[in-house]
C-alpha cells in the first residue's frame, strides 16, 4: 500500500504534466509567422524583394501572399512598419522580422508587406528611427501601387499598420504628405502613437503631429495599446476605435519569443482582442 506522501507526489505530478500538457496545447495553437526566404512569390510565401531603384544595395522589404491568393485575385494589403531594435522587448527592428500584419490577417485574405525604413546613404535599412525618411517615404509611394499591380492588391483597400516605431511611423511616414496619406484606407497601430510624446527628431511633437493626422481625414484607425488616449481630444480627425489588449495575461512572459508585454506578436493568440482586431479590419476592408 502507497504512503501518503507518495500518492501526493504522484498526485502532484499529474497536475504539473497536465499544466504543461495544457501550456503545450497553447503554444500550438499560436501563429507562427513565415520565415523570409529568397524564393519567388507563390501562395503562403514570404519572400525578400529589392526594388528595382535600390537594386545593389541592401534596401529590401518583405512581400507575403495569402494562402487563398491566386493569380488573377484582388486582395486587400496590409503595409507595415517596424519597431526600433530594442532586445529587451526581443524587437530587432529588422524587415523581415515584423509579426503584426501575419497576426492581424492569419495568413488569408491580404496581402502583406513589410516596408523598410532606408538608411541615409541609401544603400541599407535602418533598425532603428528612420534613416533617410524622404527616401522611406518615396519608396513606399512608389512600391505600394507596383506590388498592388503585379500581385493583385487592391489599391482601394490598402492599410498601413506598425508596431512602436511602426505605430508612431504610421502617421508620420505614412501621413508625411498628401499624396503617401491618399494610399491608405485606414491605419492600425499598437503600442505609441505620432504625437503622444516628444522624441528625439524634428517635428515629433503634439503640434507638428495634429496637423500629420489630419490627413487621414476622418478615415478609420484602429489603435491598440499604450500611448494614443490624447487621441480621443481630437475625434474629428479620424474614426479612432481603441483597444488595450492585456498581453501579460495573455502570455505567461518570458514564453517563447514573447519576452516583453510590449511585443508586435501578441495577436498570434487566440484572444477575444485578437477577435475584436480582426472584425474590425473585415469591417473596413
Amino acid at each position: 500500500m502507497q504512503s501518503i506522501p507518495s500518492i501526493v507526489a504522484m498526485g502532484l505530478c499529474l497536475v504539473i504534466a497536465s499544466s504543461l500538457h495544457a501550456d503545450d496545447a497553447k503554444t500550438e495553437k499560436d501563429l507562427v509567422t513565415p520565415v523570409m526566404t529568397d524564393d519567388t512569390p507563390a501562395a503562403g510565401r514570404r519572400v525578400r524583394q529589392v526594388a528595382p531603384e535600390y537594386r545593389g544595395t541592401e534596401v529590401y522589404h518583405a512581400l507575403y501572399l495569402p494562402t487563398d491568393w491566386k493569380p488573377g485575385g484582388k486582395y486587400p494589403v496590409l503595409v507595415e512598419y517596424t519597431g526600433n531594435k530594442f532586445p529587451a522587448c526581443g524587437s530587432t527592428g529588422e524587415v523581415k522580422d515584423a509579426n503584426l500584419g501575419y497576426g492581424l490577417s492569419g495568413g488569408k485574405g491580404f496581402i502583406w508587406v513589410s516596408m523598410p525604413y532606408v538608411a541615409k546613404g541609401r544603400k541599407k535599412n535602418t533598425v532603428t528611427w528612420w534613416g533617410d525618411r524622404q527616401a522611406t517615404i518615396d519608396y513606399c509611394k512608389t512600391n505600394v501601387p507596383r506590388i498592388c499591380k503585379q500581385f493583385g492588391g487592391d489599391p482601394e483597400s490598402v492599410f498601413i499598420c506598425g508596431f512602436s516605431r511602426g505605430a508612431i511611423g504610421a502617421s508620420y511616414i505614412g501621413l508625411a504628405d498628401d499624396e503617401i496619406a491618399g494610399l491608405w484606407k485606414g491605419l492600425i497601430t499598437h503600442d505609441h502613437f505620432d504625437g503622444d510624446r516628444k522624441w528625439g527628431y524634428p517635428d515629433s511633437d503634439r503640434k507638428s503631429a495634429l496637423k500629420r493626422l489630419a490627413r487621414l481625414k476622418g478615415r478609420p484607425a484602429l489603435v491598440c495599446g499604450i500611448g494614443n488616449d490624447f487621441l480621443r481630444e481630437h475625434p474629428k480627425l479620424g474614426a479612432f476605435t481603441f483597444l488595450r489588449p492585456p498581453v501579460a495575461k495573455l502570455f505567461t512572459i518570458p514564453e517563447g519569443k514573447v519576452i516583453h508585454p510590449h511585443t508586435d506578436r501578441w495577436m498570434h493568440r487566440t484572444s477575444q482582442w485578437r477577435d475584436q482586431a480582426r472584425q474590425w479590419l473585415a469591417k473596413h476592408k
